[in-house]
């Protein structure tokens, strides 16, 4: 019988007599304490970082490269995950499974981070219509072509162009229509958009001047819409069981009882309108001299066909 009282008392002796008063001497440290200057200078640096957090575009860099760091990183030896690995045969730079396999992956599968919210394969298509468009021209020749400075400086120059030159048709057909209802009531003034408005639609569109018949479609065409919403907001709050015949006396008094008939479709004024800006402007200009001895560029109307004191029909010759 092998006794153990020996080794209990050698046990007992090593281990930290708990009842004694002694109390051990702080082991010695060579960490210095620090200075006055060196935690104003510490608490100054967090006092800016609290004063100035990181942005939004900041946040999102550092967690990309944190995420990239992490997926670099390989399986530490500590982890768990590796350690059962072992157990089970494995080892580091060989494969998975059987042994003898060569296809067998000995590297994970690489993550693809989806940037954006489009959909799976919707970078595929992208990238296919791009490849398609630089070989539309066929072995790659036919790349398509950037636009320089100067042709990108040329074609928003033209663009502005045809804009003043739209305004100013919009400013001709207005002076020929006020002339036009001038010519209507006999030579009185008109004066304001209602009654000339009223005074177009006593005509069929066909008989009203082409020159200017695109501004009595447009104001048809707005006033469609008010009388649209008029009716959509009077159905709103009408009560179902009301006849409703002091709503239509009111509708009366509002709109009127005529109605307008124009045609469904006006081809002379669609191949009118299929004309360059400056080509309607031009004839717009023209028949105002014409046939009222006015010139739309010196704003004036002259006594007399010869027009003297005009510099000419364009333009550039007022300028």
């Amino acid at each position: 019988m092998v006794s153990t009282t020996g080794d209990s008392a050698l046990s007992v002796a090593d281990t930290d007599d708990y009842m004694s008063m002694t109390v051990p001497e702080p082991a010695s440290t060579t960490c210095r304490p620090k200075t006055s200057f060196q935690r104003r200078a510490r608490q100054k640096r967090e006092a800016e970082s609290r004063a100035h957090p990181p942005s939004k575009a900041e946040l999102v860099h550092q967690a990309e490269l944190n995420r990239d760091e992490a997926l670099n990183t390989a399986l530490p030896v500590t982890s768990k995950g590796f350690q059962m690995m072992t157990k089970l045969g494995f080892k580091v730079g060989t494969a998975l499974g059987k042994e003898g396999n060569e296809h067998a992956r000995k590297e994970p599968l690489g993550v693809l981070v989806k940037e954006g919210r489009a959909g799976l394969g919707m970078e595929d298509e992208r990238k296919r219509k791009f490849r398609d468009e630089v070989t539309s021209g066929g072995g790659g020749q036919g790349a398509k072509k950037r636009e320089t400075e100067g042709e990108f400086r040329e074609r928003q120059a033209g663009k502005s162009i045809q804009r003043r030159a739209e305004d100013l048709c919009w400013g001709a057909m207005r002076v020929l229509e006020g002339f036009g209802c001038e010519d209507r009531a006999g030579g009185e003034e008109v004066d304001g958009k209602d009654r000339k408005a009223k005074q177009a639609a006593k005509k069929p569109t066909a008989h009203i001047n082409v020159l200017w018949r695109a501004l009595l479609w447009d104001r048809v065409e707005k006033e469609k819409e008010t009388r649209m919403r008029y009716d959509l907001h009077q159905s709103l709050w009408r009560d179902p069981a009301c006849d409703g015949q002091d709503d239509e006396e009111q509708d009366i008094k509002v709109w009127g009882t005529e109605e307008e008939e124009f045609e469904a479709e006006d081809r002379e004024l669609d191949e009118f309108k299929s004309l360059e800006p400056a080509e309607r402007l031009e004839r717009m200009v023209v028949y105002l001299r014409q046939e009222y001895k006015y010139c739309f560029w010196c704003k004036f109307r002259y006594a007399d066909g010869m027009m003297e004191g005009c510099p000419g029909i364009s333009e550039d010759e007022h300028s």
